[in-house]
């Protein structure tokens, strides 16, 4: 997912402002009932085009339907229900009433606040964070409209009317009403200020841990419709053929073979490949096979994985290209320190492997109007870039942002990479027919964008007692911001995607620095869940452990001694530990180890229990604790851990990408191996009473489970995996 610190670096043409619709505080009259705007969050001026206006988030029917427009996109982690949750409850609304609808088209109402505000998008985990506040005022102040106007028809105090599941009621004369009864008259009045928002106590859906998701029952019965279900009419199917090698370009194709095959209507070339349109894609994939190509490697990747991996060992025993942290004297303290402990880890490429490929819809109106189906995770960007390829203006591009079988950072692409070739490849066949572009797994898992390999060089210095004095540590990897549209987030040299959980390490060390190499490689990368701290989680509390079993500390109490300034970390920390048994008896060949993370604003602790045979790792229970704030939807944020745990731990398993002269080896899930349901271990999930702002869950979940599990893994053999995946390290 998207990281946290984007903010104002968001690219901001001004196409993008395409639909203010001309006011930021009103109510207005629809079709379908009332469309209800409201104040702006506290602290932003109505007026500021540079920060959100919140306006148009509910659409109240004559019939009592709400359709909640949601500013978030929905790809799995639960933000349509999270939205819809913080509705219902100030609303009064009943959940047989609630639908929820990705809005677009307005970053003046959409944009995400958490993030800065200048463009609409999903992910760092801010779902919750933008919406807060902003969904909350946008539902009571839609309820105190309806009453105004229910007091009104009924001549009734406004001061006695309740509104409660569904209904608008005055108990003293026995009038009731749904919704629908009073929305068009509502949207007439004037839009209330200062509406007072439910005090806590009086919370009935927000913490309700019995809540369970409203969208389950069409997900679970196949019932959902994805991206990769739609169907219009007259629609064709293009399935692509990329370069082979990252960076090559087209010089010349043969489609001859493919288009005298009956159903296939096309071969095209685009910017980023060549398309094989037809009537479905049974038909695309026959006719792909037939297509000849030629490429052009001059400016290809041209490297194996091991390559650019040795490259990486020797810088990052080198001095560092920038530093991101330097607090005291570190190359001072370690000269005078009695001990010099230092370690290397390695991380692999890794692929984000969602359920559903990347696919797209795109469809020109008789009217010129560019229409563009599919998981917009950044809608503003995308409707900018189909406007640029359709040679046509932003506000003449709608986007149907539909949910999707699994994102985890991949369909948030700064050139909008499978949008831009369904636009590019409809423009290609003269706007003839609507046309999806399906991308086959083996496009998805060769076509790039990964997590960055990085190699981590640490060295710590301890003093006699024990204690470390200086810490260093120099990560060398790919930069995932420099080059693109958000390069001016890399700050003298940083990439603080690249640094973040290292140069944001809460213990309390006094000589601390880190540094960071961003060699150029023709791979490309891409924010993957949980961003950074995938890595510098991983680096950090292994690392840490290192340390302690060096000076034969407990690792939990050496950890809180550390955290004395930090007392979420530390709080979390203790609570898993105390759930997880620490210090008390095992199942014969059973070890324990700990992590403790943040990142996004959450913190996360895990305790992993484990058993070794050979090579064989088992994972048996992970106990998990959690601060994140107010908990909106706690099975919500149990079922993101428990899909952080089962992510995370693939990764560390045995997933990796690698790549020979070039080219990625790995195709499908046979050769990119994440977690098998065998392997899903027991997993427990405290979460930690708050009355903070609350903060993410979708990716915070992931960092942790790797350290604890290689920190049992050496209790348990005495051996330390300092290059991942596992299935690597337990062999090397």
């Amino acid at each position: 997912m998207l990281p946290r610190k984007i903010a104002h670096s968001i690219p901001t043409p001004s196409a993008f402002n395409v639909s203010r619709r001309g006011f930021l505080i009103s109510a207005a009259a629809t079709a379908t009932g009332l469309a209800i705007g409201f104040k702006p969050l506290s602290g932003q001026a109505a007026d500021s085009a540079a920060i959100n206006p919140l306006a148009a988030y509910l659409e109240i029917a004559q019939d009592g339907s709400i359709t909640v427009l949601s500013s978030q996109f929905e790809m799995g982690q639960g933000s349509y229900h999270g939205i819809a949750t913080l509705v219902v409850e100030e609303l009064g609304a009943s959940w047989s009433q609630i639908d929820v609808r990705g809005a677009t088209g307005d970053v003046a109402l959409y944009g995400n606040s958490a993030l800065g505000g200048a463009a609409q998008l999903t992910g760092g985990s801010t779902s919750m964070v933008t919406s807060w506040e902003r969904y909350r005022l946008a539902a009571a102040t839609a309820r105190e409209m309806l009453i105004a106007a229910a007091a009104a028809e009924w001549g009734v105090p406004a001061s006695e009317i309740i509104v409660e599941a569904g209904q608008i009621l005055h108990h003293a004369s026995g009038k009731a009403a749904g919704f629908g009864t009073f929305a068009k008259a509502a949207a007439s009045l004037p839009v209330p200020t200062n509406v007072a928002l439910k005090s806590p106590a009086d919370w009935t859906q927000i913490g309700n841990a019995d809540l369970r998701r409203y969208d389950r029952v069409g997900k679970t019965t196949g019932q959902q419709d994805f991206t990769i279900d739609v169907k219009l009419p007259g629609m064709l199917t293009a399935v692509m053929i990329h370069p082979p090698k990252f960076g090559a370009t087209l010089t010349a194709f043969d489609g001859s073979k493919a288009k005298a095959l009956k159903g296939v209507v096309d071969v095209v070339a685009i910017d980023r490949g060549i398309a094989i349109v037809a009537q479905d894609m049974w038909t695309a994939l026959k006719g792909r096979d037939l297509v000849t190509a030629d490429w052009d490697e001059s400016k290809a990747e041209t490297r194996s994985s091991d390559e650019i991996l040795s490259e990486y060992r020797t810088l990052a025993k080198q001095a560092p290209q920038a530093i991101a942290r330097n607090d005291g004297d570190t190359a001072g303290a370690m000269a005078h320190a009695d001990t010099v402990i230092e370690a290397t880890y390695e991380f692999p490429y890794l692929a984000h492997a969602s359920m559903e490929p990347l696919n797209a819809v795109a469809r020109m109106s008789p009217e010129g109007v560019l229409e563009v189906w599919g998981g917009h995770q950044m809608p503003g960007l995308y409707q900018y870039i189909a406007s640029q390829i359709a040679e046509t203006t932003p506000d003449k591009v709608v986007l149907h942002i539909l949910k999707t079988g699994g994102g985890f950072g991949r369909r948030g692409v700064p050139d909008a990479d499978v949008v831009a070739e369904a636009v590019a490849v409809a423009k290609a066949i003269g706007w003839k027919a609507p046309v999806k572009v399906q991308w086959t797994r083996e496009n998805d898992m060769r076509g790039g964008r990964y997590r960055p390999a990085y190699v981590h060089h640490l060295r710590a210095g301890l003093d006699k007692d024990g204690q470390i004095i200086a810490w260093e540590n120099h990560i060398v990897g790919q930069s995932i911001m420099d080059g693109g549209p958000f390069a001016s987030m890399v700050q003298n040299g940083v990439d603080p995607t690249s640094v973040e959980g290292s140069s944001t390490l809460p213990y309390a060390i006094p000589n601390l620095s880190v540094g960071l190499t961003s060699p150029k490689v023709g791979v490309p990368v891409l924010w993957w869940r949980a961003v950074g701290s995938t890595h510098t989680a991983y680096a950090t509390e292994v690392f840490l452990d290192e340390i302690i079993d060096a000076v034969g500390a407990d690792p939990v109490a050496y950890r809180l001694a550390l955290l004395k300034d930090h007392p979420r970390h530390a709080a979390v920390l203790k609570l898993a530990a105390d759930k997880a048994g620490w210090g008390k008896p095992l199942p014969d060949g059973h070890s324990l180890g700990v992590s403790v993370h943040e990142s996004f604003n959450s913190y996360v602790a895990q305790v992993a229990e484990v058993s070794v045979d050979g090579t064989d790792i088992r994972v048996h229970r992970v106990v998990a604790a959690v601060d994140v704030g107010t908990a909106i939807n706690p099975d919500t944020i149990r079922a993101q851990v428990e899909g952080g745990v089962g992510f995370g731990l693939g990764a560390i398993l045995q997933e990796e990408i690698t790549l020979t002269e070039g080219e990625v080896d790995q195709g499908n899930y046979d050769s990119y191996l994440p977690l098998r349901m065998e392997h899903m271990p027991k997993v427990e999930v405290h979460i930690m009473p708050s009355t903070e702002s609350p903060t993410g869950v979708g990716e915070p979940g992931v960092p942790p489970i790797g350290p604890a599990v290689a920190n049992a893994v050496f209790r348990a053999t005495g051996r330390r995996i300092r290059t991942l995946p596992f299935s690597k390290g337990m062999t090397a």
